[in-house]
Parts: structure tokens; C-alpha cells; sequence
């Protein structure tokens, strides 16, 4: 448990994978016993985003930062005497037991490594997800990814399964090329070493003209504008993956959005809709498609979870598994 700085004390947490232990009044698709993943973006299944194949983000359930558990706006969890614990992202997994709410759980194939489906519950699956089901990349295109980090890492992996022929890796760590190499990053610009040119004017020369599919992936409107810069005119699209804590205006130019006749759009989650598309990446992960193990870096237990903390802030891990009780 972390105390955040607007005073709500919150089981902090999202990724995760773990068993029923037990479920509420009117909860059918899982029962005691299964393999689940919780997932902080909703899919109700019933209302019209979900019906849909245009979108992921349920309109029954809408997407927040909330401290409550989704359906009753309420919280399950106190501490010692009795005080409110608030919920985080709908999942808390910072916890050996946790609850929530059926529209946030994924069924699974209990064959599933739990170190590894706990993967599928954000960041490889987003950046997977953006290439595969946002951006529909096809084979032989070209593809620039902004920050490769686990969330540009998992972009590479994903054009690299739907065949892209050049996946371009932008970054300031020269350490990300030859990391990124494992998953289809075939070139590397260092952002800070472009001379008196800017990335996209480097990029514009690599690829002759701009790439086909651009993603940001860090979460600095500069770069999603420098994505946008990237991309070629007539067709090229700039997926945004990465959120600007600051909240900054993207500021486009009007004449270049109407004439170059290029797109941009965001991806929460990918494009994916949890309960469907969730089980078919594990499924091209067991049968040794999708590249998985290459993603953790570092296992520690629950007790040392500082150090996975002390790891992410130092650049030194790619995804650190937590270990409740192995």
C-alpha cells in the first residue's frame, strides 16, 4: 500500500494474474477455481462499444482513475480498523487478495505461465494491440516507433508479427538497438544525434518519403507531433500510445492535416477487447508466435518490491515480475 499525494490511501496495481477464490450474486462467466487476468479497461459485453468491432471503450463502464470498485461506486477494502482503502485502476494487485468487478476479469487457459500471462494485462498487450487492431499494419510496410521502452518493444513485436518490412526504433539509449534487435527492429535513430536535422526529417530521408505507421510511445506531446512530422503524406498514420502527464495541447497545423492527407488517432489498451482478442495473444504465445519470455527481465518477491521500483526508475528492467507467493 502507497500513500498518494491527494490524501485517498489506495492498493496500488494493475497488472496481474490469480484465481477465483470466490464470486458474487449473478457472476457466470467464471466460477471458483479459474485462471483469470483483471484488466483496468472494461468490457461489459453488452452495450453498444462492446457489440461493436469500431471500439474497446465500454459505454457502460467508462474508463477512469478511480478509487472505487466499477458497478456501485463504492470500496472493498479497509485496513486494520476499519478505514476506507480505495481501489486503484479497478484492480489492486498490489494485495494477496483483491476484488473486482466481472466487466474487469479475463477468463484464460489455465495452462498459461502466471509470469507470463500477467504480461497481457497492459503494456505488451497495448503495444501489440496498437499495431494488430489499431493501426491494422500490413506486410511489407514500414513502421517508426517513439520510445523503446516495454510498450515500444511490444509495438516492434507486433509489426513484426503482421510481417512489417522496415521497424524503425527512435530513442535516446543507443543500449535500446541491440534490445530491440529481439523483436524486429531493423534500424535506430538516436534522437540525440540527428546533427541540425529533427528525427522526422531523418526519418522522411530513411524511408523516402515517411513511414507508413508511426507510434508514440513515451508520452511527450513534442514526440507525438515529431511522429505525426514522420509520417508519409497520402496514407501515413501516427498511433499515440503514450499519455502526457502534463495534459499539453497537440497542436497541428491545419493546412498540413487537410493536404497531407495523413491520420492520427490514440489506442487505449491497443484497440483490444479484453475477453476476445486477450485469450488469442496467450494462444500465438503458446504456440511460440509471439515473443514473451524476452520481455521480463527480473523476477523478485513481493517483499522486495521496492527494488522492482529502484530497477524501473534506473532504465535497468524491461517488465519485472512480482511475485505474491510462488
Amino acid at each position: 500500500m502507497l500513500i498518494l499525494p491527494f490524501g485517498n490511501r489506495r492498493i496500488l496495481g494493475h497488472e496481474a494474474m490469480g484465481i477465483v477464490e470466490s464470486v458474487g450474486e449473478g457472476v457466470h462467466e467464471v466460477v471458483e477455481g479459474d485462471t483469470v487476468i483483471p484488466i483496468f479497461l472494461p468490457d461489459c459485453g453488452d452495450c453498444t462499444d462492446c457489440l461493436s468491432n469500431k471500439s474497446n471503450l465500454c459505454s457502460k463502464f467508462s474508463f477512469s482513475i478511480s478509487p472505487w470498485i466499477t458497478r456501485d461506486k463504492t470500496s472493498r477494502f479497509t485496513d486494520i480498523n476499519g478505514e476506507t482503502l480505495y481501489h486503484f485502476m479497478f484492480v489492486s494487485s498490489f494485495s494477496e487478495y483483491t476484488v473486482v468487478d466481472i466487466a474487469h476479469v479475463t477468463k484464460i487457459d489455465p495452462a498459461t505461465p502466471p509470469n507470463r500471462a500477467c504480461l497481457f494485462t497492459c503494456g505488451v498487450a497495448a503495444g501489440v494491440g496498437a499495431v494488430w487492431k489499431k493501426a491494422n499494419v500490413e506486410a511489407g510496410t514500414t513502421v517508426a516507433i517513439f520510445g523503446l521502452g516495454s510498450i515500444g518493444l511490444a509495438v516492434a513485436e507486433g509489426a513484426r508479427l503482421c510481417g512489417a518490412k522496415r521497424i524503425i526504433g527512435v530513442d535516446a539509449n543507443e543500449d535500446k538497438f541491440e534490445l530491440g534487435k529481439k523483436f524486429g527492429v531493423t534500424d535506430f535513430v538516436n534522437s540525440r544525434n540527428c546533427g541540425d536535422k529533427t528525427v522526422s526529417q531523418v526519418i522522411i530521408e530513411m524511408t523516402g518519403g515517411g513511414a507508413d505507421y508511426c507510434f508514440e510511445c513515451v508520452g511527450v506531446t513534442s514526440l507525438m507531433q515529431e511522429a505525426y512530422a514522420s509520417s508519409r503524406k497520402g496514407w501515413g498514420k501516427t498511433v499515440v500510445l503514450g499519455f502526457d502527464q502534463q495534459a499539453e495541447m497537440l497542436t497541428l497545423s491545419s493546412y498540413e492535416v487537410l493536404h497531407s492527407g495523413k491520420s492520427i488517432t490514440g489506442s487505449l489498451f491497443g484497440g483490444l477487447k479484453p475477453k476476445a482478442d486477450i485469450p488469442l495473444l496467450i494462444k500465438r504465445y503458446m504456440d511460440k508466435e509471439l515473443l514473451l519470455d524476452e520481455f521480463v527481465s527480473h523476477d523478485v518477491d513481493f517483499e522486495d518490491i521496492n527494488k522492482a521500483f529502484d530497477l524501473l526508475l534506473e532504465g535497468k528492467s524491461i517488465r519485472c515480475v512480482i511475485w505474491m507467493n510462488k
